[in-house]
């Protein structure tokens, strides 16, 4: 429940702490007193835009801060606080400051936060009806959700939400495969072509680097013979030959060792060493000799086999060494085809699967709404009778969607219909409905959702529109026996609704000095008869008036 709230610097307040309490509590004032201002000041800390016109006249910021007290467990808020990492605490302290440069700070238990995130916080600690619930129960989107929460089946939707996502995620492999299946198969045709293509060619991965050196031998083959050829001359052609003078300076030098005793041997030695390399050396050249063999139709086959390698690349847009990976990907792909369509079946199979759990589930569910719905119904047209308005008639419509529609709520569209005289079709309650009849019809659903909701604090903006008298008090009525559940506040101005209170503050506007200001007290019990008084006569309160405002009190 909402236990404080502290106001500074917005529009016509200039400083305002006001201590709230359980039960029915209910602001009047005159028109123009500023009421609103004080329901804008509270929408501020709930989440609602704010504006730098809202700051007081000579001011440079505004601030508002709330004090709320959680008396029971509130799920919803503890689930949003564990996402975003706040602390949940029974006692939350929400504040908020607007700059005139139009900056602003928000504060959670002194955690910095987002207006989106206090709009969500703001819709788990208070329910307003009035000037800014454009997004209430008016709003036929809202419908499924305030019957799910009034049904209380929590676990049977969490349900519903998990199937959803497994058909959806089931769903969505299924178009992925069926694309890139669709994909493969417009290729398939040219893959096919390629892999032949690539099957005669059979590149291999280092084959250019291969080719390019024979080609280099080839083309140098008549130059590479000559130079062989001239080595094995210098060895046996040129005059004597290496070969010859180095057996005749071997012959030498044996003589001299003769004749001293060997004492050259190793010069001997050295000699036979060269002259046994120069007899291997002369044996590989006429290996090499032998080898070239240079045949032109070789050669003609060795530029063909480049020029269809490069050409492929080229064709390919990639290089030589990348061709055969790009075969080995082509041939999976081809693969990946034939394979797929039995996947594909499979995982159509896993979606209609999934698709029919969650089919089950949502029927569950369906049944769960449409009994919970009886129940809604049943209970708000026990409160219309109460409210004068016994010829009406309230329904909750479920319809099933299509399939393109269905989500994580699963398939049912709801929504609020009433009738306001007998006869009368049935239609929209924001459309169909006057402005008191609607107020009467927003408090009979009220009275039974508030008693399921978590919500502890319900706001009532001038939910006496259009009606009075004996109708005013069925509303005040029906406002302090919900008060007796929930913290209700009321902004009023009938002394009948008004009359049931049991707090009453009084917004009133004066003027010091020429400045404007609006201030807000509670009223003592002989404050409250004055006021609900002039509310009964005007400003000139007479004694019947008192005396009509104390009979509606001990009403």
């Amino acid at each position: 429940m909402l236990k404080s709230l502290s106001i500074r610097n917005v529009v016509l307040i200039d400083k305002l702490d006001l201590d709230l309490s359980s039960g029915f509590t209910v602001l009047s004032g005159e028109t123009g007193a500023g009421k609103s201002i004080l329901l804008d000041s509270l929408g501020l800390v709930l989440g609602r835009r704010a504006e730098a016109s809202m700051i007081r006249h000579g001011c440079d910021k505004l601030a508002v801060s709330a004090v709320f007290e959680c008396q029971t467990p509130n799920k919803p808020l503890q689930k949003l606080c564990e996402e975003h990492d706040l602390e949940y605490e029974r006692e939350i302290i929400i504040s908020r400051t607007l700059s005139a440069d139009g900056r602003g700070k928000i504060f959670f238990n002194d955690y910095p936060i987002t207006q989106r995130l206090l709009k969500e916080i703001g819709n788990c600690l208070v329910e307003v009806h009035g000037q800014f619930d454009n997004q209430g129960l008016l709003n036929s989107e809202t419908h499924l959700s305030v019957l799910d929460a009034y049904g209380n089946y929590a676990a049977t939707l969490d349900e519903v939400r998990r199937t959803y996502s497994t058909f959806k995620d089931a769903q969505r492999l299924r178009q992925q495969a069926e694309d890139e299946l669709a994909t493969v198969q417009t290729e398939e045709e040219n893959l096919m072509h390629w892999i032949k293509e690539f099957a005669q060619v059979k590149p291999q991965v280092g084959e250019l680097a291969e080719l390019e050196q024979k080609r280099r031998y080839m083309m140098n083959a008549e130059k590479i013979a000559d130079g062989l050829q001239a080595a094995h001359n210098s060895l046996y052609q040129q005059s004597i030959g290496v070969r010859e003078a180095l057996r005749q300076a071997q012959a030498a030098i044996a003589r001299v060792n003769a004749v001293t005793d060997d004492k050259y041997t190793g010069i001997y030695e050295m000699l036979d060493t060269a002259l046994v390399n120069v007899e291997e050396a002369d044996t590989e050249i006429d290996g090499a000799l032998n080898e070239i063999d240079v045949n032109q139709n070789d050669a003609d086959k060795l530029e063909e086999r480049l020029f269809t390698l490069k050409d492929l690349a080229r064709k390919h847009h990639v290089t030589v060494d990348d061709l055969p990976e790009v075969w080995r990907q082509m041939e999976e792909k081809i693969a990946h085809l034939e394979h797929g369509r039995d996947d594909l079946e499979t995982l159509r199979k896993n979606e209609e699967q999934a698709r029919g759990v969650f089919l089950k589930i949502s029927r569950k569910l369906h049944e769960l709404r449409l009994a919970a719905a009886q129940k809604l119904d049943s209970g708000v047209m026990a409160e219309l009778p109460a409210l004068k308005m016994e010829k009406a008639q309230f329904k909750t419509q479920i319809m099933l969607k299509e399939e393109n529609k269905w989500n994580e709520s699963g398939g049912d569209e709801v929504c609020f219909l009433v009738s306001t005289n007998a006869g009368t079709p049935f239609g929209n309650l924001s459309k169909i409905a006057s402005g008191g009849e609607l107020a009467r019809f927003m408090l009979a659903l009220k009275v039974n959702l508030g008693r399921v909701g978590t919500v502890e604090t319900m706001i009532f903006d001038e939910v006496d529109t259009g009606i009075g008298g004996a109708t005013a008090q069925a509303v005040g009525e029906k406002l302090a026996a919900l008060g007796k559940d929930k913290q209700v506040l009321v902004v009023t101005h009938s002394p009948q609704v008004a009359a049931f209170g049991s707090n009453h503050f009084k917004v009133e506007k004066t003027s010091v000095d020429g400045i404007t200001l609006t201030s807000v007290r509670l009223l003592s019990a002989a404050e409250k008869r004055e006021e609900i008084a002039r509310m009964l006569s005007g400003e000139i309160i007479s004694d019947e008036a008192r005396a009509a405002a104390k009979v509606l009190i001990g009403a």
